[in-house]
């Protein structure tokens, strides 16, 4: 299941939740890359509503979560209750799931949504800023565009920088060191129509890659395509 196309309007985040001494590396690693990584909230130690979705808990609103110990994938769970920690500091990190209906409002087809998948995710050549202990690649999203609209994503996604902005690369996939466009690292591969182009978004994936290159002790994140859905219309991130 993706969210991609759900709850159209609403502004969508992603999760990472870290133990407290771990808080201000994240917090760091985000100051320093605010592209893959623009902050919608920050929750207090242990707690397990923000702000975005008063009401909605936050261990059980995400389809599908990711449990990570050592930076290794332990668990990819429906609900993360049991494994909840009293010391975890949650960061939702905007999405761009969230500028989607702006593209779609403006004549901008998305082949992924047409045709019921997840976004494709890469890992890329680029590195990102380290912050302390926190260090890793850079992860995009891939949208096929057709060549006509390009000038139009990039100009409307420039408008929501607090959900990754405008792209951070057109065509030439191997620039960014991606070898196969047809084998993402995560989500699905959607099929191109004629005249498409491949647009790079930057990824709130990219938090995921740090955790398994900085190895913190334990950590939770949302399962990639399967975001906190927030009750604030996107058009809030709207900035003219």
């Amino acid at each position: 299941m993706t969210t991609s196309g759900v709850a159209p309007g609403y502004a969508q985040a992603n999760l990472i939740a870290v133990p407290r001494d771990w808080a201000y590396d994240v917090l760091l690693f985000a100051q320093r890359n605010p592209k893959p990584c623009p902050i919608l909230d920050v929750t207090d130690e242990g707690e397990t509503t923000s702000h975005l979705a008063p009401g909605k808990d936050i261990r059980s609103h995400i389809p599908r979560y990711r449990v990570w110990e050592h930076g290794e994938l332990t668990e990819e769970p429906e609900d993360v209750t049991e494994y909840w920690r009293d010391d975890l500091v949650s960061f939702l990190i905007g999405c761009s799931f969230s500028f989607e209906t702006l593209l779609v409002q403006a004549g901008v087809p998305l082949r992924h949504i047409d045709q019921r998948k997840n976004v494709a995710m890469y890992v890329t050549n680029r590195e990102c800023r380290p912050a302390e202990r926190m260090h890793g690649p850079l992860v995009v999203s891939m949208r096929w565009i057709p060549e006509s609209d390009v000038d139009t994503a990039v100009k409307t996604t420039a408008m929501m920088p607090a959900v990754h902005g405008a792209p951070v690369h057109i065509g030439a996939p191997e620039e960014l060191g991606i070898k196969d466009i047809t084998a993402p690292d995560e989500g699905e591969y959607a099929e191109p129509e004629p005249g498409d182009v491949p647009v790079f978004w930057a990824c709130g994936v990219t938090p995921q890659m740090a955790l398994r290159k900085s190895k913190p002790p334990f950590a939770i994140t949302h399962a990639p395509g399967q975001m906190f859905v927030t009750d604030v219309p996107d058009a809030t991130y709207l900035v003219s």
